[in-house]
Formats: structure tokens, C-alpha cells, sequence
């Protein structure tokens, strides 16, 4: 689905916390500041992957970031500023589709 004017390039988020005290203060900061209209946190996942040559296993929760594709590079400045991590995950991904009054709401839920 091509941007309206009453919508705009939108992506999808994912970013992984430590806990769901990190996940409430991250999320809350990234809708306060406009930098995405909503954040979902999934809690109870569990990460497999490979830190420092050794494989790590941790319980984490997943923050699912709907925002403009503009606003990538504040959100992941503003992650990486107020993250725990080292290298904390931003990874994008396009919305191709959807609910057209959802994806207005979420333009005009955003900065410009």
C-alpha cells in the first residue's frame, strides 16, 4: 500500500530489553518523545546467540515499534542512549499494508 496524504512510509520496530522494567521505561520514553506511536512489549522470549565467541541464552522481552520510517535514525539514537545493551537490536522492517485509519492515527501520532 503506497503512502496517502493521510499516511506516511511506516515500519516496524524490534528492539529487545533485558526485563519488563526496561521495556516500561524504554517504551514509555519512545511514545512520550513522538518517536513512534505505539510500542507492544512481548515478554517472555528467549534469546540464543553468539557474544564475546561464546553462545549466550537470556530471557528477554521484545518491544514492537510501529513509527514513521523517517524517525529510524532518532528512534535508534534514542534507544541506543537509553539502553542497557552494549549493542543494542534496532532492526526495521517496511509496512507494506494495512489499516488505512491505523496508519493515519500512527502519522499523526508521530513527529514530523
Amino acid at each position: 500500500m503506497a503512502a496517502t496524504s493521510n499516511t506516511v512510509p511506516s515500519i516496524v520496530v524490534y528492539v529487545t530489553v533485558p526485563n519488563k522494567e526496561a521495556g516500561k521505561k524504554l517504551a514509555a520514553s519512545i511514545v512520550k518523545e513522538r518517536l513512534a506511536a505505539c510500542v507492544n512489549r512481548v515478554p517472555g522470549i528467549e534469546s540464543v546467540y553468539e557474544w564475546n565467541g561464546e553462545i549466550q541464552t537470556d530471557s528477554e522481552e521484545l518491544l514492537i515499534i510501529k513509527t514513521r520510517e523517517s524517525l529510524l535514525d532518532a528512534l535508534t539514537e534514542h534507544v541506543k542512549v537509553n539502553h542497557e545493551y552494549e549493542v543494542p537490536e534496532v532492526i526495521a522492517m517496511p509496512i507494506t499494508g494495512g489499516n488505512a485509519p491505523y496508519l493515519e492515527w500512527l502519522k499523526n501520532s508521530t513527529r514530523d
